[in-house]
């Protein structure tokens, strides 16, 4: 199994015109087969992804297809659960989140959860709105979980942020305390830890985005009731 860089570099060559970088990753490519050198009539050395370079970039877009599928399923799941307990959901949302109360500059991150839900209410301080991170490979949570500024705008927007980890890549251990987790086996998602709560008011701004985006329709939702 190559690595994360010896697969990019491999896309990098196959999508441009294979200028060498001379370094370790391009020796051990090269020493693999996985790498053609060819020159030119001055001499000047281009590189080119041999056909064994192609099956590995080709197993490596089947496998990133897969876990992207499997990914948008969890989410899927995430979400009808959230429709059940009567919210309203939404996934691929860009809010801004209210930047942290420390010194320094007053900069306010992107955050972009993969399910973010809010009750159905009229009353503002009932909305309890909830994040739920997806996970579906470990290698994926164990990168999201070096990214506190991350986590941080998650809580700045929710009341509860959940991570939801596929069953076998990881466990409640893994996962902050300021976050609850769920296990997703095949039949049902398994409590692990559950979330703290806290009071929270949504910032004009992302009102205003969730009044632009449309929410999820619940399974057996048409579309005609919205007209």
């Amino acid at each position: 199994m190559w690595s994360v860089q010896h697969r990019r570099r491999l896309r990098e060559v196959w999508a441009s015109a294979g200028w060498p970088c001379q370094d370790a990753i391009e020796i051990e490519l090269l020493a693999a087969g996985l790498l053609l050198q060819v020159f030119d009539d001055g001499g000047r050395m281009t590189l080119r992804v041999t056909e064994a370079g192609v099956q590995v970039l080709a197993a490596s877009l089947q496998r990133n297809r897969a876990a992207f599928d499997a990914h948008e399923a969890l989410v899927g799941r995430v979400v009808r659960e959230m429709q059940r307990a009567g919210r309203l959901a939404w996934r691929g949302l860009r809010l801004r989140a209210p930047p942290p109360d420390d010194e320094g500059p007053r900069r306010w991150p992107t955050a972009m959860p993969d399910v973010f839900s809010i009750r159905h209410t009229t009353r503002e301080d009932l909305v309890e709105p909830i994040v739920h991170e997806i996970k579906v490979r470990r290698a994926d949570l164990l990168a999201d979980l070096r990214h506190e500024a991350k986590r941080q705008a998650y809580l700045g927007l929710a009341s509860q942020c959940w991570y939801v980890l596929k069953a076998g890549i990881g466990s409640a251990d893994d996962v902050p305390a300021c976050c609850g987790v769920l296990i997703a086996h095949d039949e049902a998602l398994e409590l692990a830890r559950a979330a703290p709560r806290r009071a929270m008011r949504l910032p004009l701004a992302t009102w205003m985005v969730l009044a632009r985006a449309d929410a999820e329709a619940a399974p057996d939702d048409d579309g005609q009731g919205r007209l």
